[in-house]
């Protein structure tokens, strides 16, 4: 009698433990079996460190339902979310490709890039040739003006795509400087033309160009790690010039004693530059 006694608690003690029925009423704690087996461990603190539920194939495309329903994609539609990720920056919308493959393909879009990328080349004085090429998105023409804008390495299509004014410093003689319209205010500033042979030439009525055969060479030392050791541009025997890039990706070669500097081109149609990426 007892021993089937006994048995009888035993089945009732189950029926609690699986209804959350814990002999003082009725408990509003979930069962354990509704969340499958759940392993994990206390930490000091009270709480549940490294916890692991397993979870049945019924109660995953539910939990998985669950998530789709809050994805404002699934909730707003592709229409509404390019709306909003437009309103976004680029750094932003391009982080928002990690969500999921809908998300990728939304925010890949040109709708979206386009815009950005007319606002980024805007007040530009150069826009990078290789942003240009038709075939390619406007998320990457993009990315590839920015990685662009950044270089400070100038190559031979930048020198030759681009017209230069010149002019000489303070420190330059006063014989040179007075035949500066630069610094005498009795016309526009001279102007200097690189071309892909090496040769430069002036304008005609130039006051300071003798005819003069003229040269320019650009000179890169590399590291053997590849990073840049010194980079400079040097007419002819002369003092070598210094590169540099300004906020609006022109350029600027300068020494003590003359000062080029790239004209505004950024309505060339094909851009300007080299014609692969430079780093």
């Amino acid at each position: 009698m007892a021993g089937a006694e006994t048995q009888e608690l035993g089945k009732l003690g189950k029926r609690k433990a699986n209804t959350g029925d814990l002999g003082d009423g009725p408990s509003s704690l979930p069962s354990l079996s509704s969340f499958g087996r759940v392993k994990g461990h206390m930490t000091d603190g009270g709480g549940i460190g490294d916890c692991k539920a397993e979870i049945g194939g019924g109660e995953k495309l539910e939990v998985a339902a669950a998530e789709e329903s809050l994805d404002p994609l699934v909730v707003f539609g592709s229409g509404i979310m390019m709306m909003i990720l437009s309103k976004l920056d680029a750094r932003s919308v391009a982080i928002s490709r990690l969500v999921s493959n809908g998300w990728l393909e939304v925010a890949s879009a040109d709708k979206i890039w386009a815009p950005k990328c007319q606002e980024l080349w805007l007040g530009k004085a150069h826009i990078p040739r290789i942003s240009k090429d038709p075939g390619i998105s406007k998320m990457a023409a993009t990315s590839l003006s920015i990685m662009d804008g950044k270089r400070t390495r100038i190559t031979r299509n930048d020198m030759c795509d681009h017209i230069w004014e010149f002019h000489f410093t303070e420190a330059a003689p006063e014989y040179w400087r007075n035949l500066d319209p630069y610094w005498q205010g009795t016309g526009p500033p001279m102007r200097r033309y690189f071309h892909p042979d090496g040769s430069i030439t002036a304008d005609p009525d130039d006051k300071v160009w003798g005819g003069h055969e003229s040269s320019y060479t650009i000179v890169t030392g590399l590291l053997t790690d590849g990073k840049i050791r010194e980079h400079y541009v040097r007419i002819n025997r002369w003092q070598k010039m210094a590169v540099q890039r300004k906020p609006d990706w022109s350029w600027v070669l300068s020494n003590h004693l003359y000062y080029y500097s790239s004209l505004p081109d950024a309505d060339k149609q094909d851009g300007t530059g080299p014609f692969f990426p430079v780093f």
